[in-house]
């Protein structure tokens, strides 16, 4: 018992720089649940832009609000090197139409929002143009380094626009994802962990079958039965040693005359 125990501290030691504590930051834009409808004629995608959006820093336009969605992707997975497509929706309130001019996005740590991990490509539409009191969604697709470690971060996505040829932006998602390597789900540490419990469960089963071996290998002792005859205690086991020797026929001589 006290070797399972030594080898089973040793495991977890062993395990310990594989696991990860993941932080996990709540939204502060919902996603909606009902599909954004996209309006006809507003925006035709085009080639990404050199100019830095990141770098221009406007406030967002009154009774502009956006939203964003993961399509077959609500539990917001992202392999590492691979594209991945979400929709950035824009609901005009206004009184004068807003054009969309590009969307940009970065990824930071969930623990500390300001330490930026990577700035995503931006990328640029045009004669994306929203009227008044309409909605409209816009596709944008991004991908993480290859080289990023799995794990949980935070993407910030922006939306840059302009009404009246005044520049605005807004942030239509600031949330969290999960980045997975790029070759599936299944990840060097989630091989290592079902290791390890594989590992747990056979030395159960040896520990268990150590027990049961060592119960049935103690047998109880025998205890001799006596016998009393007459005033003198005979102890049974005796007799079946000395059964036909001239001590069993003086003994029963003895008795006969008695």
């Amino acid at each position: 018992m006290k070797t399972f125990r030594v080898f089973f501290l040793a495991l977890l030691l062993l395990a310990s720089p594989f696991l990860q504590a993941a932080t996990c930051q709540s939204d502060s834009d919902g996603e909606s649940s009902e599909a954004v409808e996209e309006a006809s004629d507003l925006g035709v995608v085009g080639e990404e832009d050199s100019q830095d959006f990141g770098e221009v820093n406007f406030g967002p336009a009154p009774g502009v609000d956006t939203v964003c969605v993961f399509p077959k992707n609500s539990a917001r997975i992202v392999p590492a090197g691979e594209e991945t497509e979400l929709l950035a929706g824009v609901k005009n309130d206004g009184e004068s139409s807003l054009n969309v001019i590009a969307i940009k996005a970065s990824v930071h740590y969930t623990f500390d929002h300001r330490m930026l991990i990577q700035n995503l490509t931006g990328q640029v539409f045009h004669n994306a143009t929203v009227p008044p009191s309409t909605q409209a969604s816009y596709p944008y697709i991004f991908a993480v380094s290859k080289f990023l470690q799995p794990g949980n971060f935070d993407l910030v996505g922006t939306i840059f626009y302009e009404i009246d040829q005044t520049a605005y932006q807004s942030v239509f998602f600031n949330g969290t994802i999960e980045v997975v390597e790029a070759s599936g789900l299944i990840s060097m540490e989630t091989v290592f962990l079902v290791t390890l419990g594989i590992a747990l469960l056979v030395l159960l089963g040896l520990w268990i079958h150590g027990q049961i071996q060592q119960k049935l290998s103690k047998k109880p002792k025998r205890v001799a039965s006596k016998v009393e005859v007459g005033t003198k205690t005979i102890d049974t086991s005796m007799d079946e040693w000395l059964q036909g020797t001239a001590f069993t026929r003086s003994s029963s001589k003895s008795k006969k005359k008695n």
